[in-house]
């Protein structure tokens, strides 16, 4: 159980809670605990089962089928370039974790398990990560950090188009043409159009499947809705599991769960360092800052924290929040939905383990991309 990555937050998250325990007690302990809000962790774990399932994902390739259809590339490669910027951006409207499930999964059956490169594999990963975490910013309920601070700044869906949206479209775009012609090669000699092992999912089953998927995503800020929903697809699929694989991504999304429950627990004690941190810099400076933070701690809990900080200018509460999105691509921890893109992927690398080191290094070009579009444009 320890040797599982997904499991050292919530890990550090226990021993925390057992110290609060001894030093102030059991009130103060559950008094902390039910401070913090855990509907992010219960949401993704919903969600990765759900988008992980056979009928969304005969879906998905379906669309990326016939959207690769259209661009002329060859052999695999137009497929490359449409997971890895369609896909990203489609977070925006069903949420980063779902499209990272989707994206995830699909790579991992078309590219991963094709016996490409390393090298390929922990590009595919940076770029995979970085445009998820700014594809989320042409709306603003999907992102989990915009979803933070929306609210309080009043930014509606085209206050973030216009002002993040647009750009990040752009870098998405950028990494997924660059990545795709760097390794054409090797994608080149995949065939252009995938095999389906799926075999016939009647029409009803792919309907009854995205209205759970939409109904979770529409109340992704309700736990009793979406957990609701959830146990109705849980029976849904036990009672016709001929249209299912083996079995529901329960495993897959129960870790992601814990990693991001466990983040929770030990984000609420960073703001006696994070907030006059930031306090202290300009909107230059907290863009970077929180570009580096950002590869530390969940982005999330540092745009929360953030906008606790009464105050802001504009120009600073722009600079927080795309310092904080641009940095999500750079380790595991940076943004909520990359634990189930690693969860997914990882059993295709070497010793079913993804280099920390490999994958920062891998997701800085397409960061300083990033960068570029977001201070530049």
């Amino acid at each position: 159980m320890l040797g599982e990555v997904e499991v050292v937050f919530g890990f550090w998250a226990m021993v925390l809670m057992f110290a609060m325990l001894g030093l102030a007690g059991t009130q103060e302990a559950s008094q902390y605990l039910d401070s913090r809000n855990f509907t992010e962790p219960m949401f993704v774990f919903a969600i990765v089962v759900i988008a992980g399932s056979r009928a969304v994902l005969h879906m998905a390739k379906k669309g990326v089928s016939a959207i690769a259809s259209l661009v002329p590339l060859k052999g695999g490669m137009a497929f490359y370039f449409v997971a890895l910027s369609f896909i990203p951006l489609l977070g925006s409207f069903i949420t980063e974790p779902a499209a990272m499930t989707l994206a995830a999964m699909m790579l991992r059956e078309r590219i991963f398990g094709a016996g490409l490169s390393t090298k390929l594999k922990y590009a595919t990963l940076g770029v995979l990560f970085v445009n998820v975490s700014i594809g989320g910013t042409l709306t603003s309920f999907a992102a989990p950090p915009v979803l933070m601070v929306a609210a309080k700044w009043n930014w509606d869906s085209w206050y973030m188009f216009s002002h993040f949206g647009w750009k990040a479209a752009l870098a998405v775009f950028f990494n997924a043409l660059v990545a795709t012609l760097l390794f054409k090669r090797q994608l080149a000699h995949l065939p252009k159009a995938s095999k389906s092992n799926d075999g016939e999912i009647p029409f009803g089953v792919l309907v009854v499947h995205m209205l759970f998927l939409a109904g979770v995503v529409t109340f992704a800020h309700h736990p009793a809705a979406f957990l609701g929903l959830f146990l109705f697809f849980i029976g849904f699929a036990q009672a016709y599991p001929k249209y299912q694989d083996s079995r529901l991504l329960l495993r897959e999304g129960l870790l992601v769960a814990f990693f991001l429950a466990g983040l929770v627990v030990l984000g609420g004690q960073q703001q006696w360092w994070l907030e006059p941190l930031l306090r202290g810099m300009d909107s230059s400076t907290v863009y970077y800052g929180a570009t580096a933070l950002t590869a530390v701690t969940d982005n999330a809990a540092l745009t929360y924290l953030g906008s606790l900080v009464e105050g802001m200018s504009d120009e600073f509460k722009y600079a927080l929040v795309a310092g904080a999105v641009t940095g999500g691509g750079l380790t595991v921890i940076a943004n909520a939905p990359n634990p189930a893109g690693f969860a997914i992927l990882r059993n295709n690398f070497e010793d079913e383990t993804i280099h920390p080191l490999g994958l920062f290094i891998a997701a800085l070009p397409p960061t300083l991309v990033a960068i570029v579009a977001f201070r530049l444009l």
